[in-house]
């Protein structure tokens, strides 16, 4: 005959086992769809932190930096005729350099 009324150990026990296997399935699934997230939104965050830095790269490059202040303009006119002697600048290299520094 079947036992009525409030369940016995065995039961309360078998209880407890689902209810707790529940409680950590529950939590597991939770824990990894939280972790999911929060790797999509690292990865999305270093996309856009890669695009910003070849955005930067692709601006235009820094000017050159200009001549020391002790250089005089004597001495930076006779190393643009050097090179243009030497051949590294071409002539309209050259007289566009000489305009420039001559302002």
């Amino acid at each position: 005959m079947p036992r009525r009324g409030r369940p016995g150990l065995m039961g309360t026990m078998a209880r407890t086992a689902v209810i707790a296997g529940t409680a950590t399935a529950v939590s597991g699934n939770v824990q990894r769809r939280q972790m999911g997230k929060a790797e999509a939104q690292q990865a999305e965050a270093q996309q856009a932190q890669q695009a910003q830095q070849a955005q930067q790269a692709q601006q235009a490059p820094p000017e050159p930096p200009a001549a020391p202040a002790g250089e005089d303009l004597t001495a930076q006119l006779m190393k643009l005729a050097d090179l243009h002697t030497a051949g590294v600048l071409s002539d309209e290299e050259f007289a566009a350099a000489k305009a420039k520094l001559l302002g």
